[in-house]
């Protein structure tokens, strides 16, 4: 099957949040997003709820239940008991576990799972007997797979932020995308689905789908965002489709 792509609302929800004012409208362009043919919605609803607000989730949950039955909505962030309450009060399909600190402008790290797999195993397991299918945010390191198999994860979501970030060098490109492929192929060995974001663009996004030719979902909302003020939500996505071949 291909790839589910994930529209990241943050983006939209921080430029709603410059003003006292209810636009642009999360709830209106994550419509629009799923109009066009995304298959989900994402949202990191972060303590200070300096981009998604708590009060957006309710609105997002009732969008897909009541018009997109088939999306799936994924909803990431620090599992602090907050965000656990959270989830667990919004009912997503897919928790996606980061390893944030409340200060950070965004995820820039996967899971240190050496140091972290004792603090990740009960989060895990107490997500999974609510019924959620749990991804853990990784590094390209294929030789932690095992331990996040072993923490008990259903996916892994691969941090391409690095291979977002080599837009100006090819050969660092090439090698950030052989790691991520590594990575994956160690995931699926270990029996995980494979997830990735951070930085995918229309540019990027063919060699990362054509070398993991497998991926489950892309989360994909800076890189989106930004070219849906010049050519629109609906043609954004539209695009970010096509360049995938999904």
């Amino acid at each position: 099957m291909p790839a589910k792509l994930s529209v990241n609302l943050n983006a939209i929800a921080m430029l709603r949040n410059r003003r006292d004012l209810p636009w642009p409208s999360v709830i209106g362009l994550g419509r629009v997003a799923l109009q066009a043919g995304a298959q989900g919605l994402t949202v990191h609803p972060r303590p200070d709820q300096r981009h998604i607000r708590f009060t957006d989730l309710p609105g997002i949950r009732a969008l897909i239940d009541d018009e997109f039955p088939r999306a799936e909505f994924n909803i990431e962030g620090f599992p602090s008991e907050d965000f656990l309450r959270l989830v667990e009060e919004h009912q997503p399909e897919q928790v996606t576990l980061v390893p944030d600190d409340p200060t950070q402008a965004t995820s820039d790290h996967g899971w240190d799972f050496e140091h972290e797999a004792d603090f990740l195993r009960p989060i895990v397991a107490r997500l999974k007997k609510g019924g959620f299918r749990v991804s853990l945010f990784v590094d390209a390191d294929a030789s932690a797979m095992a331990a996040a198999q072993a923490i008990g994860a259903d996916r892994v979501e691969l941090y391409t932020g690095p291979y977002g970030g080599s837009y100006g060098d090819s050969a660092k490109a090439v090698k950030e995308l052989e790691l991520l492929g590594k990575t994956a192929e160690a995931a699926r060995a270990k029996g995980l689905a494979v997830n990735a974001g951070h930085d995918l663009t229309v540019a990027n996004l063919p060699a990362l789908a054509a070398r993991i030719p497998d991926l489950a979902e892309v989360s994909i909302g800076h890189a989106l965002t930004a070219d849906a003020l010049e050519h629109g939500m609906a043609e954004t996505v539209r695009r970010f489709l096509a360049a995938s071949g999904w």
